[in-house]
């Protein structure tokens, strides 16, 4: 991560203190905020390469700030964020993935796992730019827009979170192939697989939802010891 900006948004100046000196250390220029007006404000004069958000803070709610990242119409929009939160009921988690997270770590945590979990945002995020894919990219009846991470199935937009978005993109590049959840947590979340697949299970359980209210010729099917498969299905 060396020469790499991050910026920490964090009113514990004991854990902003630590993930400071940590990042330092790796030669990471870091950028702090304790509330969300300074936040905005470093938002606004610079695009670092990764955000490590709070939830609670002294001005109101991180997931706030969040929505606004998600929503600004500019390369803003797709900076990497983590939420690091004493938050860790699974509502809490599955509602910060929901708004635009890429990753969520409970309070307390393990540095080493919050090192290498922002690197790994950074290196999904790296490899994203580097692939110089085309804007759009229509895959059966679906029509990705690569540059918003929005999905329409003729004009509609399906809504969704980044994470849904990704992981429908993956199973249709993958149309008809059987992906195992380790598979899935690996391509999409970018991190070695762990024995916890709650984070797959719940993100498919949202997206075959929303794919189920807006259309039937479009199946993710559920297979007991294997994982997930996508397939299209034409109407008669």
């Amino acid at each position: 991560m060396k020469g790499k900006t991050i910026l920490l948004i964090e009113d514990n100046a004991k854990v902003m203190r630590n993930n400071a000196n940590m990042l330092k250390r790796l030669g990471v220029k870091v950028l702090l905020a304790e509330t969300l007006n300074k936040a905005r404000t470093h938002l606004k004069n610079t695009k670092p390469d990764a955000v490590v958000l709070d939830i609670m803070l002294p001005d109101g709610s991180g997931l706030d700030l969040l929505k606004e990242i998600r929503s600004t119409p500019d390369t803003i929009s797709a900076l990497p964020v983590l939420l690091l939160t004493a938050k860790r009921e699974t509502e809490d988690i599955l509602y910060g993935f929901s708004v635009g997270a890429d990753d969520y770590v409970s309070k307390p945590y393990q540095q080493d796992i919050l090192r290498a979990r922002i690197e790994a945002l950074i290196r999904r995020s790296e490899m994203q730019s580097s692939k110089n894919l085309p804007d759009i990219v229509n895959i059966g009846i679906l029509r990705f827009d690569l540059v918003s991470q929005q999905v329409f199935i003729k004009s509609n937009d399906l809504l969704l979170t980044k994470k849904e978005f990704a992981l429908l993109y993956y199973l249709a590049q993958n149309e008809g192939i059987k992906l195992t959840t380790k598979d899935l947590y690996e391509k999409v979340w970018g991190l070695p697989s762990k024995e916890d697949t709650s984070a797959v299970r719940n993100q498919m359980s949202n997206l075959k939802k929303k794919l189920n209210d807006e259309t039937d010729e479009i199946a993710i099917e559920t297979t007991w010891g294997s994982g997930y498969c996508m397939e299209f299905h034409k109407k008669l």
